[in-house]
């Protein structure tokens, strides 16, 4: 019997879940089962190409921001809350699946925990490394207890601190995820903003300032906005949409932050780029940015432009060749991550 792959998923949005769904498919093919482990309340897990295993919340109430209230902890961990059923339950249910699956191999995207718990499981693991400089005592735990490392992202764009031997220790898998699903129209000139969940959202009045300054383009916007009025007529909002490919298909300009899944989607539709880096811990989207503006792949700027900026920032980032962001894109970039993980999964016999 073939022995399976768990996937653990932590509490990161959706583009963590469609990575963990796209590999489990991809490993299905090969014939290794998944099995895709985490808290997914929110997420349709219909699209799951294998087993779900739910696990109880480990937050410890709705307006959680990542912080324990811990005075003191094991330096080895980040968040090890005490007295939470939760989390006990947590870890049983983690513990009782690897005792009855007997997996080959856990990937853990992402928690300093899970991978310290998976190595104390006696289960080899596969540790997704975000962009940044994670130098601090969990991420670097966590590392070492890994088999191996997975960066989600090309080698090129890799940046911030890291250590030599983390490099080394790295399978750098390219942008994981589904393939862009629609047939790229030609760009009509429009300028398409996006703002992610995970980030502060639009200033109506800065957006239709922006979009006064730079009169004869469209402007589209995706995602979250407040404090709009009337705007100008070449301002469009959308609101929150599933996916934004499509949106961005015609697009000549696509402003937006660092994020994954932005980076990801640009990348595969090989669209001009504006990166406005927003503040995350351990400078995950600093260093994305910087390695972007480093290739020419994208202009940089920090902040939202002020509207006077506008007008140069459009024509910077119209000039720039989109040949260089498309080339970060790797069409096999899956399924050469998958049979990387195969091969990983067939050492642990």
């Amino acid at each position: 019997m073939t022995r399976p792959v768990g996937y653990y998923v932590h509490h990161q949005g959706a583009g963590h879940w469609q990575r963990a769904v796209a590999l489990a498919r991809a490993l299905g093919a090969l014939g290794r089962p998944c099995t895709l482990i985490g808290t997914f309340a929110g997420l349709d897990t219909a699209e799951a190409p294998g087993p779900v295993l739910d696990l109880p919340d480990d937050r410890l109430d709705r307006d959680f921001d990542g912080r324990d209230g811990a005075t003191d902890r094991p330096e080895c961990f980040h968040y090890v809350p005490l007295n939470h059923p939760g989390i006990r339950r947590r870890m049983g249910r983690i513990a009782a699946w690897a005792a009855a699956d007997d997996p080959a191999l856990m990937i853990v995207d992402v928690s300093a925990e899970v991978a310290l718990f998976a190595r104390l499981l006696s289960v080899p693991s596969l540790v997704v490394r975000l962009s940044g400089t994670r130098t601090d005592r969990p991420h670097l735990d966590a590392f070492r207890a890994a088999s191996r490392l997975l960066a989600p992202f090309p080698e090129a764009l890799d940046g911030g601190e890291v250590p030599d031997w983390v490099r080394a220790k790295t399978l750098y898998g390219g942008f994981l995820g589904a393939a862009p699903s629609v047939a790229a129209p030609d760009e009509d000139g429009r300028i398409v903003v996006v703002f992610g969940r995970g980030g502060e959202g639009g200033d109506g009045r800065a957006l239709a300032r922006a979009a006064e300054a730079v009169p004869e383009r469209d402007w589209h916007v995706l995602g979250p906005v407040t404090g709009i009025g009337t705007g100008p007529k070449n301002l469009h909002l959308h609101g929150w949409v599933a996916d934004v490919r499509p949106h961005l298909a015609p697009a000549s300009l696509v402003i937006g932050g660092a994020g994954d899944g932005l980076v990801t989607a640009v990348a595969s539709l090989g669209k001009r780029f504006l990166c406005l880096p927003e503040p995350r811990a351990y400078d995950e989207q600093e260093a994305k940015a910087a390695a972007l503006k480093r290739l020419g792949a994208a202009i940089v700027h920090r902040g939202w432009p002020d509207a006077p900026a506008w007008p140069d920032l459009v024509a910077e980032g119209l000039a720039l060749d989109p040949g260089i962001v498309r080339a970060l894109a790797d069409s096999t970039a899956l399924a050469r991550t998958a049979d990387a993980i195969e091969a990983l999964c067939r050492q642990a016999g």
